[in-house]
């Protein structure tokens, strides 16, 4: 086996990036990225950002938020400490799953990574106090392209597993979704 896999989520381009985990009397290892390997797994990924989100209050949901083109990006999201639920939602024009959300449970030490490809809202739900998210971002953050889907949006229907709480005024000023949203080009 090699230190990574990838493995195609029911959202096409969506995918779950398992690494082994090496473990002995002295703690672990984890091989959380390569740029080799994920370059030959799919399509080129290189890392212009990194970021770190600490969310400190089981229940609190941050986003879902995604960049306009031409500063649409990929992620590859690892939880550090506690757990999450982790939502990616397709936003892509013209896609069969567009408006469809898949959720994956990350937990610190899982071995596992959530990989979204450009033209999908993330967000997250911390599962447990203080949680700390790692983010790799494709391409820089340019905040007037940036933009946000309400998460409790009827439309999107998102089965958060907790009541939603400590929404930043940010997202919870996100419109509900209209007829009028037709999704990004990306």
């Amino acid at each position: 086996m090699t230190d990574m896999a990838l493995r195609d989520l029911p959202l096409p381009g969506l995918r779950l990036l398992t690494h082994r985990t090496h473990q002995d009397a002295r703690g672990r290892f984890s091989r959380l990225y390569c740029l080799t390997w994920l370059n030959q797994a799919t399509t080129p990924f290189t890392v212009r950002q990194i970021n770190l989100s600490q969310t400190s209050r089981c229940g609190s949901v941050r986003g879902l938020h995604y960049q306009l083109p031409p500063f649409s990006e990929d992620k590859l999201i690892t939880c550090l400490r506690g757990s999450v639920w982790d939502v990616a939602v397709d936003v892509r024009q013209d896609s069969p799953t567009f408006l469809k959300w898949h959720a994956e449970r990350l937990e610190a030490g899982d071995g596992r990574s959530l990989w979204l490809p450009p033209g999908f809202a993330h967000g997250f739900q911390a599962l447990s106090d203080d949680v700390e998210l790692l983010y790799l971002h494709s391409a820089d953050y340019v905040p007037d392209q940036e933009f946000g889907l309400a998460p409790g949006d009827s439309r999107l229907a998102i089965s958060w597993p907790l009541p939603v709480v400590n929404l930043s005024s940010r997202d919870a000023a996100h419109p509900p979704l209209t007829d009028a949203f037709r999704g990004i080009v990306v």
